[in-house]
């Protein structure tokens, strides 16, 4: 039998610490080595119990969860689920968190913790698997008020019938918030229009879409039922709505909904990568990102058998190498590569197609 992984639980909550016990004593492949009540009492036992996997509080006596994660991202780094309140200020630290390196975050419910945690069992569980098997980065350093285009941000495409026919559709999952800002902050003001599921609870996309908005050239929001899709704007699924490309005449819209849950998740991605396969065809690129399980992957099949062109991000610079895994295993992608070429990839696709347009 394989070694189970083992967790350290950090919070200030008797309560909370009992419960995240419960819930991780009951995986299979998985067990709790310590509990702690603040940072300072889990820095010594981080040293002598060396856990695979940190669940960590934000609000704690002592020393505020986010000052601890950047001194342990920078001097002693590991895996990292946050465990965050449901409410505007928790969602921005949430965003700040994972900017910092956390893998991913928990949400508290507001009321009923106990019962309320316990319906999220298997999805603690799996975002603590998930967790330890996710290939860390180094956080930049850098305060909330980051410069508002990285130095890598590429050149107009000057071709406005490029931008307003194509469109680019992304998905990710674990690790996606940083990835999707490093494929949105080089593209231009003039790129076409994007449309992005990340796996993120209902309540956090918001504060997600407002600080990508701040980084990039293009315009970055939570999409609106009905709203017209326009080239120099991304728009991000509202957690717990499945996003998807429609049409009204000549023009492309955002729908929408709150059906079943794909693959488990609300938005998912084959949802709408189904969508842009159906409504752009050809028109269409898909970027699948980094992320665990395989929401996406027959989305991004039928997108390319649609006619569309599709890229997939490679195993060195995922966090989780698992939806591009499997995309990459169907046959799914017709480029790889690492995040950091990705932006320059998708355009210079779009580019070529400008020039070919141009010559007819």
């Amino acid at each position: 039998m394989s070694r189970r992984i083992g967790v350290l639980c950090v919070d200030d909550s008797a309560l909370i610490r009992q419960v995240m016990a419960e819930i991780i004593g009951s995986q299979p492949d998985m067990q709790v080595v310590g509990v702690a009540a603040d940072p300072l009492i889990a820095r010594d036992l981080i040293k002598s119990l060396n856990p695979d996997v940190l669940t960590l509080d934000v609000e704690m006596p002592r020393m505020d969860g986010l000052d601890f994660l950047e001194k342990l991202m920078r001097l002693r780094p590991m895996p990292v689920v946050m465990v965050s309140s449901l409410t505007e200020h928790g969602s921005e630290i949430a965003m700040r968190a994972l900017e910092l390196g956390a893998v991913d975050f928990v949400t508290k419910p507001r009321l009923g913790m106990r019962d309320g945690l316990l319906q999220y069992a298997d999805e603690i569980g799996e975002k603590i698997r998930a967790a330890a098997c996710a290939r860390l980065r180094t956080a930049p350093r850098r305060g909330p008020q980051a410069p508002a285009v990285s130095g890598g941000a590429e050149p107009p495409l000057h071709k406005p019938f490029l931008s307003t026919e194509k469109l680019i559709v992304i998905g990710a999952s674990t690790g996606g918030t940083e990835a999707i800002r490093e494929v949105l902050q080089p593209l231009p003001a003039d790129c076409p229009g994007v449309l992005i599921a990340q796996h993120m609870p209902a309540g956090f996309t918001r504060s997600f879409a407002q600080r990508l908005d701040g980084l990039c050239r293009i315009h970055v929001k939570e999409a609106e039922h009905g709203e017209r899709v326009l080239p120099g704007y991304a728009y991000i699924a509202p957690g717990g709505y499945h996003l998807s490309l429609g049409r009204s005449g000549a023009n492309y819209v955002a729908h929408l909904s709150q059906d079943d849950a794909v693959n488990r998740h609300r938005p998912s991605v084959d949802v709408l990568f189904d969508s842009a396969a159906r409504n752009a065809g050809v028109n269409a690129v898909g970027v699948l990102l980094t992320g665990m399980g395989k929401d996406g992957a027959a989305g991004l099949l039928r997108m390319r058998q649609a006619g569309a062109h599709t890229f997939a991000q490679d195993e060195g610079s995922c966090i989780v190498f698992g939806m591009p895994r499997e995309a990459i295993a169907l046959g799914a992608a017709a480029e790889v590569h690492p995040l950091q070429d990705m932006a320059h990839a998708v355009l210079a696709h779009l580019r070529t197609l400008g020039e070919r347009t141009s010559r007819i």
